[in-house]
């Protein structure tokens, strides 16, 4: 019996060293996932659109779609939060700054609110982070690639994109995915870009 505590608590001590600030540990998986971006014609005009309802995320350039993924928000007592803001703060290479599990990388972080930004992490299909939006590898590439510094992004419960694009989003699950060695994590190719262009022209 004292050796099967023993065992549940190295178990659990794993399992929180893990962690990130939204909540549960990342994956790179990537499996037949990819993600299509396209190259916007003028830069100042992308906007960020977030639905709550669906983890829908819409990157638009007037009435041009460049991507729609889902992505992973906040769960019921850390909701991500709504309204309308512009990112002011990106770093690609960000790791986690305070403990437990400082160093954690936090790959592509585009930062709307203190404290609140898209990353590269765990997808689930229900709500599941701390707040923060978390994204597949290839979204959060594309993300941080079609975004720039003063980039409007609004979050709502519900958003007419739903309607007009939803329909177009893969949806996807990574909750089961195994994590990967620390040593490949705390690593600076960790922050390797997937292969291939991340934005291409539209045809």
């Amino acid at each position: 019996m004292q050796h099967l505590s023993r065992l549940f608590f190295c178990l659990c001590a794993a399992a929180a060293l893990f962690l990130t600030s939204c909540g549960t540990p990342m994956a790179r998986s990537s499996g037949s996932y990819k993600v299509v971006a396209y190259k916007p014609h003028d830069p100042s005009k992308v906007e960020v659109s977030l639905s709550l309802a669906t983890q829908n995320l819409y990157v638009t350039e007037g009435d041009r779609l460049l991507m729609a993924v889902q992505g992973n928000v906040g769960k019921p007592g850390a909701a991500t939060p709504t309204g309308n803001f512009t990112i002011y703060n990106k770093e690609k290479n960000r790791r986690r700054q305070s403990e437990p599990d400082r160093g954690y990388p936090m790959a592509y972080w585009c930062e709307f609110k203190p404290a609140y930004g898209f990353h590269e992490g765990f997808v689930h299909p229900a709500p599941h982070t701390h707040g923060c939006i978390r994204l597949h590898r290839e979204a959060a590439a594309r993300l941080f690639a079609l975004t720039r510094i003063g980039t409007p992004v609004h979050i709502a419960n519900s958003l007419p994109e739903d309607k007009k694009w939803g329909s177009e989003v893969r949806r996807l699950d990574q909750s089961r995915d195994p994590d990967p060695p620390r040593s490949v994590m705390m690593a600076p190719s960790w922050f390797k870009d997937p292969p291939g262009p991340l934005l291409i022209d539209q045809p």
